[in-house]
């Protein structure tokens, strides 16, 4: 066989074990070829499809970044059971998934990479689309992806084939470590021969590790808790990748300890359950932060405390605080200097805790603090999401006509801009994979690719659950090349593009920091004034746009009906069994409500502008309660 063909042969027979549940840890491939890999990975995809069609399907792509999102999108509706790989040809292919490289490796969430790279013999160096730096001629392209992935290996003789491809496959599936797994591939050992023995061929299971909680991590953890009078939980992405979510909420009930939940969390309790508060942090509810900022005793279960989780360290202002970590990773595990981290899974170690509630109960002036801020939240999201009848509604009515018109098991996904924020406070979660925001890297462009990703992920697990995918035009115009992928394969999404003419988001972090949203506005050059601030609108149609790609579009007029035709198009999008695209403009100028949260955007220290020097004032101020986390 040839390295390629070995290596894809090797990857179809590839088992993830969780539990009862076995599948596919790489169900198919995602591939654009040119000359550094069409007669390697490409020819080795054709022969499979061939022979076995079956075994290792090949799925084409538009643009190298947009696998890796799609991989991630997977990854994450899959629980980290299973992802994509995602194969490029020599340079900028390559590069091109650099993004996605640190976005997986960002998110804890496996994504495997197949760059090409230029020949190992060197024989024609250099070639077309090949890096040269005079201090090492050995480098190329692909050693950009060393800091980016969680593994890394280059390929440079058939024979470091089995060793990399297992020690790959390992950390892939290993909850701990996993993140971007990049094997380099030379285009000339791609194509060359060898002599492949059949135990690397055969079918090979990758147990998901689970560790239990060790007794005296867990016991002295048990011992904070049971001494907190106002005890919290900041649950992450971890429960929902352990599935501990419902271990979670038993112990929530059986105890009273409120959640609040991170972006990867959302969906580790259904926004209605008594002990659930919301988002925490920059983008939190006031009933999550007003609790965080009292509370004596701070439970992260699968959380890395991203700043967006702790308001930039100003979120926890107890003095006395203790945060008990429990976290798969070691690394997690020990933030802000805590003494009492349980290095295990999430799951096992909410079983243990389920067995030892005594003494953790919550007492009933706490319980009643949970249930009034509860209330006062639910009432200013119920009015964030009522319509007001404004020609150009503000994002929050957009988001509640979306909400309104879906389906408890819908998942809504979102990367970049306002949009995560604002879904962070009002999005009311009903299903523990309905809630999909890729805020780790948040990288604009993530979202179509990713939604797609997630669809592929439902489908594989019998769901036709509908995926809505809100956009704002400026991750739109990022990367909207994979809707010609939803026509090809008959994917259907629903992909809503809010338009406010620019980077609405930073625009508004702009104003905040001085800078008068100087740079966001997509309007046409001023020649007098050498910006972009004042100019006409520039004539983008992106409704236009998208139906240029063969996709159904429904373009929302301006007007005081807008809100009410919205929820008509997520109905007639529900309905249809093709990708349907909605367009509608909104006002960027309307915020959705503050939930008490900060985030630290530095302000310059000196200006000889009247808005930066009153902004700065405000930053020194807003500092303040800034404070370094020792446990």
């Amino acid at each position: 066989m040839t390295v390629s063909q070995a290596l894809i042969e090797f990857l179809a027979n590839q088992w993830t074990v969780d539990g009862d549940v076995r599948e596919r840890t790489v169900p198919g491939v995602f591939g654009i070829f040119g000359h550094g890999n069409v007669a390697g990975i490409g020819q080795a995809l054709r022969q499979l499809n061939v022979e076995q069609p079956d075994l290792m399907p090949y799925y084409q792509a538009r643009n190298e970044q947009a696998m890796v999102h799609q991989s991630v999108g997977y990854a994450r509706m899959h629980r980290r059971r299973a992802t994509f790989a995602s194969a490029a040809s020599v340079g900028p292919g390559a590069t091109n998934m650099l993004t996605g490289a640190a976005l997986a490796t960002t998110n804890r969430l496996p994504a495997l990479l197949l760059p090409s790279d230029t020949f190992a013999t060197r024989v024609a160096d250099p070639v077309l689309q090949q890096l040269e730096q005079p201090w090492d001629t050995g480098l190329t392209v692909n050693d950009a992806f060393r800091p980016l992935s969680r593994f890394f290996d280059r390929v440079h003789r058939p024979e470091q084939l089995y060793s990399i491809a297992l020690a790959a496959m390992r950390v892939l599936t290993d909850p701990a470590e996993t993140g971007a797994v990049t094997i380099a591939l030379p285009e000339d050992v791609q194509a060359e021969a060898m002599d492949v023995p059949l135990e690397f061929l055969r079918e090979r299971e990758w147990h998901i590790r689970r560790p239990l909680p060790e007794r005296g991590p867990l016991a002295r953890a048990l011992e904070a808790i049971r001494g907190a009078t106002q005890p919290l939980i900041v649950a992450g992405g971890g429960v929902l990748y352990s599935s501990a979510e419902d271990e979670l909420r038993r112990w929530a009930e059986a105890t009273g300890i409120p959640v609040a939940t991170t972006q990867a969390g959302g969906g580790a309790l259904p926004w209605d359950h008594p002990q659930y508060l919301g988002g925490i942090g920059a983008t939190g509810s006031t009933a999550a932060n007003r609790l965080a900022a009292e509370a004596d005793v701070i439970i992260g279960i699968g959380t890395r405390y991203s700043d967006f989780t702790t308001a930039s360290r100003t979120a926890f202002q107890n003095p006395a605080v203790t945060f008990v970590n429990i976290n798969v990773v070691p690394f997690d595990a020990y933030k802000h200097g805590s003494q009492r981290p349980v290095v295990a899974d999430a799951r096992e170690t909410l079983t243990a805790l389920n067995e030892a509630v005594d003494g953790c109960m919550v007492s009933a002036e706490y319980a009643a603090r949970i249930a009034r801020e509860n209330a006062e939240w639910d009432a200013v999201v119920d009015e964030a999401l009522a319509p007001t009848g404004a020609s150009l509604p503000a994002q929050a009515e957009i988001i509640g006509a979306i909400q309104a018109a879906s389906e408890p098991e819908d998942v809504i996904v979102q990367a970049a801009g306002s949009l995560p924020g604002d879904l962070h406070k009002l999005w009311r979660v009903r299903d523990p994979l309905g809630y999909h925001v890729e805020y780790a890297f948040s990288c604009m462009g993530y979202e179509i690719a990713g939604g797609l990703g997630v669809k592929r992920g439902a489908l594989a697990d019998g769901s036709d659950r509908d995926v809505i995918v809100m956009v704002g035009d400026g991750s739109y115009l990022m990367l909207h090349s994979e809707l010609a992928t939803a026509v090809a394969e008959g994917l259907k999404i629903i992909v809503v593009i809010v338009q406010n003419h620019g980077y609405a988001s930073i625009g508004h972090l702009s104003e905040t920091v001085g800078s008068e949203r100087f740079g966001t506005k997509y309007r046409r050059l001023e020649p007098e004034g050498r910006n972009f601030q004042g100019g006409e609108l520039l004539p983008v149609d992106l409704a236009m746009n998208a139906r240029s790609y063969g996709v159904d579009v429904i373009d929302i007029a301006v007007g005081v009906r807008a809100i009410e035709e919205l929820g008509d198009a997520i109905a007639r999008a529900k309905a249809s069994d093709k990708t349907t695209v909605i367009h509608i403009e909104s006002d960027p100028l309307l915020y959705s409500p503050d939930g008490e949260g900060w985030w630290d955007v530095p302000v310059a220290a000196v200006s000889t502008t009247s808005e930066t020097q009153r902004a700065r004032a405000e930053y020194e101020r807003q500092v303040l309660p800034q404070r370094p986390l020792l446990g």
